[in-house]
């Protein structure tokens, strides 16, 4: 089964914020377009096999959250009957449980 990709709105504002960062380090609108256009390919390809995604544990608890690591970014998501939900695209260093979750590790 192939699975539809959806984004959340707070997911969509993330990612422009991702090509906002790219661009304002890298000065070039063609790399911030291809940045954001390589990490949209890195997500659908979990159209096939959406669980292969690193799975989200909390206190040894799985989350019900996939995540999808690209550079300096990781995008989670939830997997539906029909849909990958793309919930939030965050930087890999911020403390995505406080984030998701409103808890830190």
């Amino acid at each position: 089964m192939r699975y539809i990709i959806r984004y959340t709105p707070a997911a969509q504002k993330d990612m422009d914020d991702v090509w906002d960062g790219v661009l304002e380090a890298s000065r070039s609108f063609d790399i911030a377009d291809k940045y954001v256009d390589e990490f949209v390919n890195e997500i659908a390809n979990k159209k096939n096999f959406p669980k292969s995604g690193t799975p989200i544990y909390y206190r040894g608890l799985f989350t019900g959250f996939y995540s999808v690591d690209f550079k300096a970014y990781k995008a989670f998501y939830r997997v539906n009957e029909e849909y990958i939900d793309v919930i939030r695209i965050l930087l890999a260093k911020m403390d995505y449980l406080k984030i998701l979750f409103g808890k830190s590790e």
